[in-house]
């Protein structure tokens, strides 16, 4: 599959401006709920929306596409390969940010394989934050996405990190909106009121955000 031209379709109706501007705000917010982490790892980065806003000191970050030359701020490391074959630092970092990745694998064994070579680069104490959409409340709309293979939920991802070697410490079920193609338009200052308003989760919420620690 030529994951390029998917991603080109998918997000052909929202300019990357506003795709960086919501990950920022998602990005501080989360760099406080995992404890302002000194060295964060994106292991399935993407467009590295996310590793490149995160304001820590070391920002690593995996994909098997290469980031478009001049779109990623100095200091951010982005390795190119396959997540499963790279090497990286053996609990080289504080924490490890996980979104909308597990259920593109091909297999609950799949995933159980990368949740515990993430526990290898994640120090002792360090904390992993899986963010995914979660099914029980986006089943009419999940298998939308070509790219989708496994159907999870909040509970199967806790119990995923769990016998991978974690200890679950905070599960949300209904965190951020399915995606960027909801009603909402992609704001900054949108996001950032909607972070701040746990009620609103609950209503407009369709993914997860499970926090762990090794």
């Amino acid at each position: 599959m030529d994951y390029r031209r998917l991603y080109e379709y998918r997000f052909r109706d929202v300019p990357q401006a506003s795709r960086d501007a919501v990950w920022g705000e998602i990005a501080h917010y989360l760099y406080d709920v995992l404890g302002r982490p000194a060295r964060v790892l994106d292991p399935a980065a993407g467009r590295g929306e996310f590793i490149d806003a995160v304001p820590a000191r070391e920002r690593w970050a995996v994909d098997r596409m290469p980031p478009e030359e001049g779109t990623l701020r100095d200091g951010t490391r982005f390795v190119v390969g396959d997540i499963m074959e790279v090497d990286l630092p053996a609990g080289g970092f504080d924490a490890a940010f996980v979104s909308n990745f597990l259920e593109h694998l091909p297999s609950q064994e799949a995933i159980a394989s990368f949740l515990e070579r993430v526990r290898g680069w994640v120090r002792e104490g360090g904390v992993v934050a899986v963010m995914g959409p979660n099914y029980r409340y986006c089943s009419k709309t999940y298998w939308d996405f070509a790219d989708h293979e496994l159907a999870l939920t909040h509970a199967a991802v806790v119990e995923h990190l769990y016998a991978a070697g974690f200890t679950p410490t905070r599960t949300i079920p209904r965190f951020l909106p399915y995606s960027f193609r909801g009603a909402l338009p992609a704001s900054r200052r949108l996001t950032r009121l909607y972070l701040r308003t746990p009620a609103a989760w609950r209503v407009l919420g369709k993914q997860f955000l499970v926090l762990a620690e090794r």
